[in-house]
């Protein structure tokens, strides 16, 4: 596999050429994913003054048999956006290697032993189907919090968090899902105003959810506003 750089309305060095084989260790990058298929690095430059500290923006690219991770960073000079990069680049690719690691099943318990390692585990019968407890057979209390119904005791997690977030557009968002190196982001569509989520879809694919409200239907009824007029 080789490294393809390329310079957006810039040229690109071969000295930066050499320097990026040098930074970006392929032999390092396949060990943390095997199933690397292309990894390109893109070199552009900011010509606002105003930026000057920003002007030179590296983004790399990775592509394998997962998903894409992309990496970038801006700094007075090449060379300095090149090792924020890079080090960006290696951070995911440890997050998803260990994700990968954990998944196998390491310290896995066998079914046969579960009960004997969790407490309160469930017990299955022949067929694996899971047979009810006495507790479950008994009538269950149910309880409200907030707005919702709860039976039993749990288990139950609840988070709410508040943020404060500028509208921006579609491709910013996408921009920023990638910088955080998650699969979804939530944000205010700078043109309808409304909540949007991006998300991560097979392959190298993006979906959008717009969420829009309905001023007929408030809390799921018809809103008594909704009606047509009365007739005499």
């Amino acid at each position: 596999m080789d490294i393809v750089v390329k310079g957006r309305k810039t040229e690109v060095p071969e000295r930066f050429r050499k320097h990026v084989a040098e930074k970006l260790n392929l032999e390092k990058i396949q060990k943390l994913d095997g199933k690397v298929m292309s990894l390109d690095v893109e070199v552009s430059k900011e010509h606002n003054p105003r930026q000057a500290d920003r002007k030179d923006r590296v983004e790399i690219t990775l592509r394998s048999r997962g998903p894409v991770i992309r990496a970038e960073a801006s700094a007075a000079d090449p060379y300095a956006a090149l090792d924020l990069a890079a080090e960006k680049l290696s951070a995911r690719l440890r997050k998803e290697h260990d994700k990968r690691y954990t998944r196998r099943g390491v310290g896995r318990v066998p079914a046969a032993e579960v009960a004997s390692h969790v407490p309160d585990a469930a017990t299955l019968d022949a067929n694996g189907a899971v047979v009810p407890s006495y507790e479950e057979t008994e009538a269950v209390p149910t309880k409200r919090i907030g707005s919702l119904e709860v039976q039993g005791e749990g288990p139950l997690v609840v988070r709410e968090k508040n943020h404060v977030a500028a509208p921006m557009s579609l491709d910013q968002a996408l921009y920023e899902m990638e910088l955080v190196g998650h699969d979804f982001y939530l944000f205010v569509d700078s043109e309808t105003k409304e909540p949007s989520v991006v998300y991560r879809r097979h392959a190298y694919d993006y979906g959008v959810i717009h969420l829009r409200t309905d001023p007929m239907v408030v809390n799921g009824e018809p809103s008594p506003d909704a009606g047509g007029t009365l007739g005499g």
